[in-house]
């Protein structure tokens, strides 16, 4: 019997309760199970101080820690039905869709934007996986038309941050036809001789891995992220064999020419800048202010001759 919950008197048991704690105050590493504070997370673009694990980003956030001054446009994407096959399983699709539109504060699972990056120009999609797994239905593809049809408009670079599960079951086949839509889509910018840089975060399979995540032009992927088309555990059951350690790794798949770098997320803005200006050939920030500051310097007077000799 708890005394203080069933004895004491109502204007009492209030000072005695204790008050609600937020569910996110505190992260528990997936790797290690360490407890850290929300804050010093967000603050340390959610990478875990400790074991340096990556967890997953928000599109919103995303797009803050890449472009300057944490300001960009966003760029509207055309509207798609939204339940075509009228699908139901426990739960109707339209009513999922409504919760994942709810929880993340997006339209769907891609968000784009435009805005600058170190001072150039570009056209950025980030992939949330929170919104329903970050599957590709009709209009994540529509999506990524819009975004590497803008880049080809504004002649920029398009940079695509993946994560996803895979194509959107509840639409079908119509999910599957993005797969091709999204390749050709690419090959505008690429006849544009714009790049195309895609980040592989955690994690990105399925369908999305099979099209245009990993069409890039540079292919970069955060520590640890998985990536594959089937996952590991399929893989293992379907072959009756014991993967090696760290299969379908970032790392793993580094060594093996599937990616050309695993960068640090603290690294990634200052990477993503290099990559665009050499690839764009524009001139470097710095550079080009130090030209700017020489070229605006006065001319040095010429030195009087020196007096004849007598």
């Amino acid at each position: 019997m708890n005394w203080i919950s069933n004895v004491v008197r109502p204007k009492i048991r209030s000072f005695l309760n204790r008050r609600d704690t937020p569910e996110n105050l505190w992260i528990k590493c997936p790797e290690t199970g360490q407890l850290v504070f929300y804050k010093d997370v967000a603050a340390n673009h959610f990478v875990i101080p400790g074991s340096n694990y990556h967890m997953r980003m928000s599109a919103t956030a995303r797009m803050k820690s890449v472009f300057d001054g944490e300001t960009w446009f966003d760029i509207a994407v055309p509207d798609v039905p939204v339940d075509p096959l009228k699908f139901r399983d426990e739960r109707r699709y339209s009513d999922r869709i409504k919760d994942a539109r709810n929880k993340t504060g997006t339209n769907d699972a891609i968000k784009l934007g435009y805005g600058k990056l170190d001072g150039l120009p570009v056209v950025i999609g980030v992939q949330d996986f929170d919104f329903m797994g970050g599957s590709l239905g009709m209009a994540a593809g529509e999506a990524i038309v819009k975004g590497l049809q803008t880049a080809v408009e504004k002649s920029t670079p398009f940079i695509l941050f993946a994560a996803s599960g895979g194509a959107r079951m509840q639409e079908g086949i119509l999910s599957l036809m993005q797969m091709p839509r999204t390749t050709v889509a690419v090959e505008m910018l690429r006849e544009a001789k714009k790049p195309y840089i895609v980040v592989l975060t955690n994690p990105t399979t399925g369908g999305v891995t099979a099209s245009y995540a990993m069409l890039g032009d540079i292919q970069i992927a955060e520590p640890g992220a998985l990536i594959c088309f089937a996952g590991p555990r399929v893989i293992e059951q379907t072959i009756r064999e014991k993967l090696p350690e760290g299969f379908q790794r970032a790392e793993y798949l580094k060594e093996h020419g599937m990616v050309d770098m695993v960068v640090h997320r603290h690294d990634l803005r200052p990477t993503l800048a290099r990559l665009c200006r050499v690839l764009c050939k524009a001139p470097d920030v710095e550079l080009k202010a130090l030209r700017e500051t020489v070229e605006a310097l006065p001319a040095p007077e010429a030195e009087p001759a020196a007096a004849a000799s007598v």
